[in-house]
C-alpha cells in the first residue's frame, strides 16, 4: 500500500453513502486547524481510482475547496473491483 496526495477530481465513489453533515462539519473544522490525520482508502484499478471508504473526509474535504486529498492506495485487479461493487 501507498499513500499519497490524489486530486479529489480523479476519485470516483461508485456506491452512494448518506454523510452525516454534523460530522461532515466537525471533520471541515478540525481539516482546517490540523489538516487531514487519516487518509481514506482508495483502490487503483488499471490507472482508475475508487474510494469506498472514508466518505465524511471526502464530503469536509470537497466541501472545504480541496484540490486533492491524502489516500492510502492499493493497486487490484477489476476483479477485486468488481466484488466490491457486489
Amino acid at each position: 500500500m501507498q499513500v499519497q496526495d490524489i486530486p479529489l477530481k480523479q476519485i470516483r465513489r461508485p456506491l452512494p453513502r448518506g454523510t452525516d453533515p454534523i460530522k461532515v462539519e466537525t471533520l471541515m473544522k478540525s481539516i482546517q486547524e490540523i489538516g487531514l490525520q487519516e487518509p481514506i482508502e482508495v483502490l487503483e484499478v488499471d490507472g482508475q481510482y475508487y474510494g469506498f471508504s472514508g466518505c465524511h473526509r471526502y464530503e469536509a474535504c470537497t466541501k472545504l475547496g480541496l484540490e486533492t486529498i491524502r489516500c492510502n492506495v492499493r493497486k487490484a485487479p477489476r476483479s477485486v473491483l468488481q466484488k466490491h461493487l457486489a
